[in-house]
């Protein structure tokens, strides 16, 4: 067995974020209990174990929610300064806030000051020691890849951008010119067990568009590799594992080999429960869409001048067209000679408009429609007829994004959120399509927390 080299996968390092930002949290809190008059959290209290536990709660929520466990993020010393300081400052104000369940309020104020600076100190001084240490090349997976140059040449581009640490060498028919730093092997000439323990490879992808590449030698390579311990899978499988999206190759002619509806899609306790929360964050959007209406008016007053609200026909489940109801952000007769993709920048939106798109308060009128049951709060973005024309003759497989509700928030709105030509589109449809093969309650909790994050950085469109 030819040694490995060590290395941590994505959830490996998610899991590692976690883990030691409560330890270290806990740990900052011990220092300045032990060299400080601290009395405010008392490692010696019989309730030390539920403070803790609220205090990892609020810790992981606000972290997931202000994307410290962005792997992006926590790659970057700067992204990863802004997300602690707001999630160790909201921390620190629901912790102090809810002394029935964590410790009585000190009577002397500093003492809040003192326990968020513990906080922010020791959590930064994990994420640091991740950069420095975790994050560097030394704990790279290395990978193998086999393939056609064509398509590996587009998939080294998109692991660019997955946010995964890793270390490629591959096999194929001919050298890709436009990557200069990555090792490339004859197809002819490889010997995959040479390379195997040469590179210290921790997987090997296989390509499917083009069988015909590997042969019967080696294929019999292969096997013996796979004998010895080392993970083989399909390269569409680990770049959907990579991108939490389906690859274009899943939908082709046999799609059904690669591509089939998750079984929330049949479970009626899910989908029951689905529609209950529905109804419920519906009931509590309403009251808030109403509560807004004042303040939208005023503005419009001001730098959007014209209609409060506008309707538009979208295509829903099973392509039922429905009125999608929304706060204008345009001017009027935006679209006066015909119908437009929405632009970046676009000088349609007005002043107002902008704040109400960055902030998504302009699809809070779509309760209505959840209530309704024409949307659900999680689900693909309902698009236009006359767009839906267009793309479902120019996307293959583009009508199967209309099997489920349409949806408030969703997989490919907190992914790609912005879709101005039909090649995003296609994009979208692939994390759309991903969210239909293996949406959950869990997935749709990411959803939600996502949107948050979106919402709370300003990212909408």
């Amino acid at each position: 067995m030819p040694q490995k080299s060590l290395h941590f996968s994505i959830s490996e390092r998610k899991l590692y974020l976690r883990i030691f930002d409560v330890l270290f949290s806990l740990l900052g809190l011990f220092v300045i209990n032990y060299f400080f008059d601290f009395q405010y959290f008392n490692f010696y209290s019989t309730q030390k174990i539920i403070w803790i536990i609220i205090l990892a709660f609020y810790l992981l929520f606000f972290g997931q929610v202000f994307e410290m466990y962005n792997l992006k993020v926590a790659s970057d010393k700067y992204l990863t300064l802004r997300s602690t300081l707001i999630t160790v400052a909201l921390t620190t104000i629901f912790y102090v806030f809810t002394p029935f369940i964590t410790p009585e309020l000190p009577q002397n104020r500093l003492q809040i000051v003192f326990f968020a600076f513990a906080l922010l100190v020791f959590i930064l001084l994990n994420r640091f020691i991740y950069i420095q240490f975790i994050f560097s090349p030394r704990f790279f997976k290395n990978i193998l890849v086999i393939g056609d140059a064509n398509e590996i040449e587009k998939i080294i581009q998109q692991l660019k951008y997955s946010g995964t640490n890793l270390r490629i060498t591959y096999v194929s028919n001919k050298q890709i010119k436009s990557i200069t730093n990555i090792e490339f092997i004859p197809l002819n000439d490889a010997n995959l067990n040479l390379l195997v323990a040469k590179n210290f490879i921790n997987e090997i992808l296989v390509s499917s568009s083009n069988p015909a590449l590997i042969d019967s030698n080696l294929s019999k390579q292969l096997i013996e590799i796979f004998e010895k311990g080392t993970a083989i899978k399909s390269l569409e499988k680990f770049l959907e594992e990579q991108t939490f999206k389906i690859t274009e190759n899943q939908l082709s002619t046999n799609f059904y080999n690669f591509f089939s509806f998750s079984k929330s899609h049949q479970n009626n306790l899910y989908l029951a429960f689905r529609r209950f929360l529905d109804i419920f964050l519906a009931i509590i959007g309403v009251f808030f869409f109403v509560f807004l209406i004042p303040f939208v008016f005023a503005g419009n007053l001001v730098a959007n001048r014209g209609a409060l609200l506008y309707k538009q026909k979208r295509v829903g489940k099973r392509g039922f067209e429905f009125n999608i109801i929304k706060f204008r952000t345009m001017i009027a007769n935006a679209e006066k000679n015909a119908a437009e993709w929405a632009k970046k920048n676009d000088v349609r939106v007005t002043p107002f408009g902008k704040l109400l798109r960055k902030t998504r308060l302009d699809e809070v009128p779509q309760f209505i429609n959840v209530l309704k049951g024409e949307m659900s709060i999680i689900g693909p973005r309902p698009e236009r007829p006359e767009f839906v024309s267009q793309l479902e003759k120019e996307i293959p497989f583009y009508a199967i994004r209309h099997v489920i509700k349409p949806g408030l928030t969703g997989w490919a709105q907190v992914m790609h959120p912005y879709a101005s030509s039909v090649n995003d589109q296609q994009e979208k449809l692939m994390y759309d399509l991903y969210y239909i093969k293996e949406r959950d309650l869990l997935l749709d909790f990411k959803i939600v927390i996502k949107t948050i994050s979106t919402v709370l950085f300003f990212r909408g469109t």
